[in-house]
């Protein structure tokens, strides 16, 4: 009897502890240029970035590998539907691509942008911007590239490709570009 009264209370506890609830993560939406980890122990920026975009490729250790890596990533880009993160299927190619190329040059580094179009509050778009870039992230990691090899930034509605307010500009404005870095 004493043998069953202790495993009843062991079990009891064993639901009690179950049962507690974790304190919830809290994550609050980042502000423009604020460090955001990346979700795996390395971090990312969101917000302005203040390095030059001036389309010209970026310097890297031998001039070789930046014409490379410049030419391997120059035009890269995944488009988004509105209000979502899911890569959708055409844009596969480019996720598949772009990790063969960093799996054979583990040197090269790339950032990828996350953008919106302007619909939404700035705060939600920076967030939204960040989720897609993450979401490229994923799966470029899951496809073989290294977690060192990339970097996120989120630009939500600050960057626009197109400017307009027609559909045919939100559609260019939400995106990832895949950018070759040093």
């Amino acid at each position: 009897m004493k043998k069953l009264l202790t495993a009843a209370v062991v079990i009891s506890m064993g639901f009690a502890l179950a049962g507690c609830p974790k304190k919830p993560a809290v994550k609050e939406n980042p502000s423009a240029g604020t460090q955001v980890p990346a979700g795996d122990g390395s971090s990312g920026t969101t917000g302005a970035d203040t390095s030059p975009q001036t389309g010209a490729a970026t310097p890297f250790a031998d001039s070789g590998s930046a014409s490379a890596a410049a030419a391997a990533f120059s035009g890269k880009i995944i488009y988004f539907d509105y209000d979502k993160i899911e890569i959708k299927p055409e844009y596969a190619g480019i996720v598949t691509e772009a990790a063969r190329n960093l799996v054979a040059h583990p040197g090269w580094r790339v950032r990828l942008e996350g953008n919106t179009d302007e619909r939404g509050t700035r705060e939600y778009n920076i967030g939204l911007g960040e989720r897609r870039a993450q979401a490229v992230r994923r799966a470029l990691m899951l496809a073989g590239a290294g977690d060192g090899q990339l970097t996120t930034v989120s630009y939500g509605e600050e960057r626009p490709a197109v400017e307009g307010e027609e559909e045919a500009a939100f559609a260019k404005n939400r995106r990832v570009e895949l950018v070759a870095l040093p």
